[in-house]
């Protein structure tokens, strides 16, 4: 039979990997994939299920339910302060994957390039591959400064087949925040060589310390080029309810609808009305982020202590980064070793970046007396 060259092309990540191996021990500790263990609230659930004994089960509109797309309108109104129309700026996607992915078969042809700053959310580079286009990664991250974009660096990377830049904040893999400076830069250097602005800010209610949240779409000169991608997977805990959305311009609004007929046909219409009890009712999740930082705490606490890691404070997400480098090994060797004399399942760094082989990335999304085990076997293992 015969396999296409994209499906050829497209490996799985190195976090699946990892992921899938730790299904061989009994007593993994699992800390690969970026999925909560926390409930959603009751009221959202509940919502879901009464959609689902009212049997309002059927497809919606490709775009989703205009009530749906109501309640998204509505949120980005009180969290970035635009008014939209919601039957044209706005789609409900499978997930904020779907939405990124859908973004970029809108724009990316042949040979297109897209920039992408890393360390970077793992499948960026595959969607952009398997739209036919080319990644061009910038390495913009260090330990003492966290996210630097160098505007000199970011035109350098520019080309006249250039469509679009990626960003990602707070950032996968390792919470640190793009901050308004750096946002200004990116915004008014897609403005002066009209690119597009594909801003992936689906952990922004996972920030800590009181830090706010900064967007691209606060400044002008990206109002109208950014795809603003979300979800309700970090919100609200619901990763594996799948929904989520983008807002941008029309005529790319417009195309994502088009294709989404050709691909999923509409979200989960019980996921939508579970969004809609979310934000319509504006239901309290602060409880998500509270507890998060707890753990954070504890995690970054006693990894300090251990010779030869030296973890970064995260100032967002659920991820840690751990510099790796003492201990003499890369980080593939590392999380291997790690899981097979250690059970415990982390991410290579080099899944995030060929510049990031000295780290791994650690999910501490188990509650703290697992991790407490976590931290025990890493100190014996090291």
């Amino acid at each position: 039979m015969k396999i296409s060259k994209r499906a050829r092309l497209i490996q799985p990540s190195l976090t699946r990997k990892l992921f899938n191996m730790a299904k061989e021990y009994d007593d993994v500790i699992d800390l690969t994939l970026g999925d909560p263990d926390l409930a959603p609230p009751k009221s959202v659930c509940d919502a879901a299920y009464s959609a689902m004994n009212s049997n309002k089960l059927h497809y919606s509109a490709n775009a989703g339910l205009l009530e749906t797309r109501a309640a998204i309108a509505e949120r980005i109104k009180q969290v970035w302060g635009i008014d939209c129309n919601p039957a044209e700026d706005i789609i409900t996607t499978v997930g904020g994957m779907e939405a990124l992915y859908l973004a970029m078969l809108s724009m990316v042809d042949e040979g297109d390039e897209v920039i992408v700053f890393a360390p970077y959310y793992v499948n960026y580079i595959q969607m952009i591959e398997l739209c036919g286009g080319k990644p061009v990664i910038i390495n913009a991250y260090d330990s003492q400064n966290g996210i630097v974009i160098d505007e000199n660096v970011l035109e350098e990377h520019i080309t006249n087949k250039t469509v679009a830049i990626i960003i990602n904040s707070p950032n996968n893999p390792t919470g640190d925040i793009i901050c308004a400076d750096m946002l200004k830069i990116i915004a008014r250097t897609a403005q002066k060589y009209d690119l597009t602005i594909i801003s992936d800010e689906v952990y922004r209610t996972l920030i800590y310390d009181n830090v706010k949240h900064e967007s691209i779409l606060q400044f002008e000169e990206a109002k109208n080029r950014t795809i603003l991608i979300d979800s309700l997977s970090k919100e609200y805990s619901m990763t594996g309810w799948r929904i989520g959305y983008a807002y941008g311009p029309r005529e790319i609004i417009a195309n994502m609808v088009k294709l989404q007929e050709n691909v999923a046909a509409c979200a989960t219409v019980s996921s939508q009305y579970a969004l809609i009890e979310a934000y319509t009712n504006q239901i309290p999740n602060d409880y998500i982020r509270t507890e998060f930082q707890k753990r954070r705490d504890y995690l970054f606490g006693e990894i300090i202590k251990i010779d030869k890691l030296n973890p970064l404070m995260p100032k967002g997400t659920f991820y840690m980064f751990i510099n790796i480098s003492k201990t003499g090994m890369k980080s593939e060797e590392f999380a291997y070793k790690l899981l097979k004399k250690a059970h415990i399942a982390v991410v290579p760094g080099v899944a995030y970046g060929d510049m990031y082989d000295d780290y791994v990335r650690v999910a501490f999304t188990k509650e703290i007396d697992v991790l407490k085990i976590a931290i025990d076997r890493l100190k014996r293992f090291i």
